[in-house]
C-alpha cells in the first residue's frame, strides 16, 4: 500500500510561513507528496521533501523558481499502478469531469487545486480530486489537505483532512 499526502495552495510567504504543525502530522506516515500548485516559493518543497518525495505541478502564482525544482504544467504519474494526472486549474466545475476526461484519458484520479475548495468526486471511473488550501481557506470552514491510500491499481481511500 501506497500512502499518499495531497497539498494544493500553499501561497508561501503570505500564507503558508513555515510548515504547519498539523500538515507535519499528516506527513510523517506517508511515502509520497502530491503538490497541485500556488507553491510560490520552492523552500515549501524543499520543507515537504523532507518528508518524502514530491511531485508537483505548476499553479497560476508559481515562477520559473518553482518550475526550476521540477514543477511543470501538468503531470502523469503512475503511482502503484493507479494512473495519476495533476493540473492546478481544472477550471469551473460545471463540466469539470468532461474536461479532465478528455485532457487525461487514462488517468485513474487527476489531483487539481486552484480553488481551494476541497473536491473528491468520481465519475465515470475517473476520481476527481482537489486537497483544498492547508493555509488559506478563503470561505472554507476550515484549511485541509488530502490523503490517499493506493494499492495494487486501486484507490483504496482518500479523505480531506482538516488542518486548522
Amino acid at each position: 500500500m501506497l500512502h499518499v499526502a495531497v497539498v494544493s495552495d500553499t501561497h508561501a510567504p503570505r500564507f503558508w510561513k513555515r510548515l504547519p504543525s498539523a500538515v507535519a502530522e499528516q506527513l510523517a506516515s506517508v511515502d509520497v507528496i502530491l503538490h497541485a500548485g500556488d507553491v510560490c516559493v520552492p523552500s515549501v518543497l524543499d520543507e515537504l521533501a523532507a518528508f518524502a518525495p514530491v511531485h508537483v505541478v505548476l499553479g497560476n502564482n508559481d515562477g520559473p523558481d518553482v518550475a526550476a525544482w521540477g514543477a511543470s504544467e501538468t503531470l502523469h504519474i503512475e503511482l502503484d499502478g493507479v494512473q495519476v494526472a495533476m493540473i492546478h486549474d481544472s477550471g469551473q466545475k460545471q463540466g469539470r469531469a468532461r474536461r479532465m476526461r478528455a485532457c487525461f484519458p487514462d488517468a485513474d484520479l487527476v489531483v487539481f487545486g486552484h480553488s481551494h475548495i476541497p473536491w473528491d468526486t468520481e465519475e465515470g471511473g475517473q476520481r476527481l480530486f482537489n486537497p483544498g488550501s492547508p493555509t488559506d481557506k478563503r470561505r472554507q470552514p476550515r484549511g485541509t489537505m488530502g490523503r490517499l491510500v493506493l494499492d495494487d491499481g486501486r484507490i483504496v481511500s482518500a479523505s480531506i483532512v482538516p488542518v486548522t
